[in-house]
């Protein structure tokens, strides 16, 4: 950046340099000419070569050169000089200031006419010099902020896959450990039970064999008596691992809207009032679907922070009422995502309200299986 407005400042100065000797009579055209290629040939050296050496004693020369043009060329050529002065400067030292002193020696040497116009340039190259370094310091401190962040970010996206690498792990244990409860207790009860009512019937077996009927008869109740609590101990092991209805079909919306907020920020409280446990499987699918679609709408289109989801059971009818604090909307429109949650609701004989004042809310009515 700092480049780029010292050369646009050198090549206006050139210009200059070349219009005001077109229409003057001072100096040869030929040796005036053959300076201003020496030096932009000069300042082209300085833009490719990368030694900071090189560099300085490239500065140094044009700085040479155009003192000597002063004398012996043109007069008005010095005012190139100070902007190679600032160049020289900045390579050893950062302040501007004992530059800008020094640099107001060269005035005593020359005319009236010079002066001010060299007084004009070095302070113009003062103001480019500082204005471009401040610029370039904020710009290297919000280029540092900037990989700052990138750092962080990819810092938080490592912890995140560890986080799900260990969710996963944790997962996976827990059905481990699950597994190996559920074989244990099987073992612990049922198989003791199954295994007594085993060797009990094989005595019974035996007893029947020698003649002993009354003794293989009470064996044998005996052993249906153990099997038929072995059967119950199965029935209740498969009663606790298995959730109840309600408690599937909440959780998995309550997934969806957390996953939901998580993702997009937006705030999605659940709530729920009466008994869930007359909501089918099937109905369940329908509010889910529902819901989705729903959730999926308010981020196209609502522009919300916050959608509530409410599910009432009442005694005839299940309510699902979605509403967002979005900008709602005067006239409805019936996308194929509103055709769909319709269709879905209206084959298990319930219908949808849709509202677009104040927010947007959809409603879902289903009636209650007898």
């Amino acid at each position: 950046m700092k480049d780029f407005w010292i050369i646009i400042t050198k090549l206006i100065l050139l210009l200059y340099l070349i219009i005001e000797h077109s229409v003057s009579e001072i100096g040869d055209a030929s040796w005036f000419v053959l300076m201003l290629l020496i030096y932009f040939c000069i300042n082209i050296a300085i833009d490719i070569f990368q030694n900071k050496n090189l560099k300085a004693a490239l500065h140094l020369a044009a700085i040479v050169l155009m003192a000597a043009c002063q004398y012996y060329i043109y007069p008005s050529m010095i005012i190139l000089l100070p902007l190679n002065a600032f160049e020289l400067a900045a390579l050893y030292i950062k302040g501007r200031i004992p530059v800008l002193f020094v640099m107001l020696f060269p005035i005593f040497f020359l005319g009236a006419k010079e002066i001010a116009l060299y007084i004009a340039v070095l302070f113009l190259g003062y103001i480019i010099f500082t204005a471009v370094d401040l610029y370039s310091a904020r710009i290297q401190t919000l280029e540092d902020h900037l990989d700052a962040m990138r750092k962080r970010v990819a810092k938080l996206v490592n912890q995140l896959n560890n986080n799900e690498v260990y969710l996963r792990q944790s997962e996976y244990t827990y059905k481990l450990e699950e597994r190996n409860r559920i074989s244990q207790e099987i073992h612990d009860q049922i198989g003791h039970a199954m295994t007594s009512a085993l060797i009990q019937m094989e005595a019974s077996k035996k007893m029947l064999e020698s003649g002993n009927g009354t003794a293989a008869k009470a064996l044998l109740e005996n052993a249906i008596m153990i099997s038929k609590s072995g059967i119950d101990q199965i029935r209740n092991t498969l009663k606790n691992l298995k959730p109840a209805k309600e408690q599937i079909g909440i959780h998995r919306l309550k997934l969806l809207t957390g996953e939901f907020s998580s993702k997009h920020g937006i705030s999605v409280p659940v709530t729920y009032k009466g008994n869930l446990d007359v909501i089918t499987p099937l109905q369940w699918k329908v509010l889910y679907e529902n819901a989705h679609e729903s959730l999926t709408n308010v981020l196209k289109y609502a522009h919300a922070t916050m959608v509530s989801i409410d599910i009432r059971v009442y005694n005839k009818i299940i309510k699902m009422e979605i509403k967002d604090n979005g900008q709602g909307a005067t006239k409805i429109k019936r996308g194929l995502g509103m055709i769909g949650m319709e269709e879905r609701t209206a084959a298990l004989g319930g219908n949808i309200i849709v509202d677009g004042s104040g927010g947007f809310m959809v409603s879902t009515l289903l009636p209650i299986s007898e």
